[in-house]
């Protein structure tokens, strides 16, 4: 199980996000030659910052996250997939 403090670090790495969309969305843009979606794209890479964020702070503490782990953050980040996707729609660049 994720602990408080860990789910307090995704909830702000989620906020970052949000707030920074655009800047998301432009690094996104830059490969329009290789992806037909920036908002996918931009989408991914928000996701995948999150998780490796979410990654860092295990190895930091020497450890690995569990299946369950891993479950409750694709849980967490879920619940905030509309606003994420939101963020980038509205993200003027």
């Amino acid at each position: 199980m994720i602990s408080a403090t860990t789910k307090s670090f995704i909830d702000s790495l989620v906020d970052y996000y949000i707030s920074e969309a655009g800047s998301y969305k432009q690094m996104a843009k830059s490969y329009s030659d290789e992806v037909e979606d920036i908002h996918s794209a931009t989408f991914g890479i928000i996701l995948g910052s999150i998780y490796s964020a979410f990654i860092q702070s295990y190895t930091n503490q020497q450890q690995k996250p569990s299946l369950e782990d891993m479950q409750e953050f694709t849980q967490l980040v879920k619940k905030r997939a509309a606003q994420i996707k939101r963020s980038i729609i509205d993200a003027k660049i």
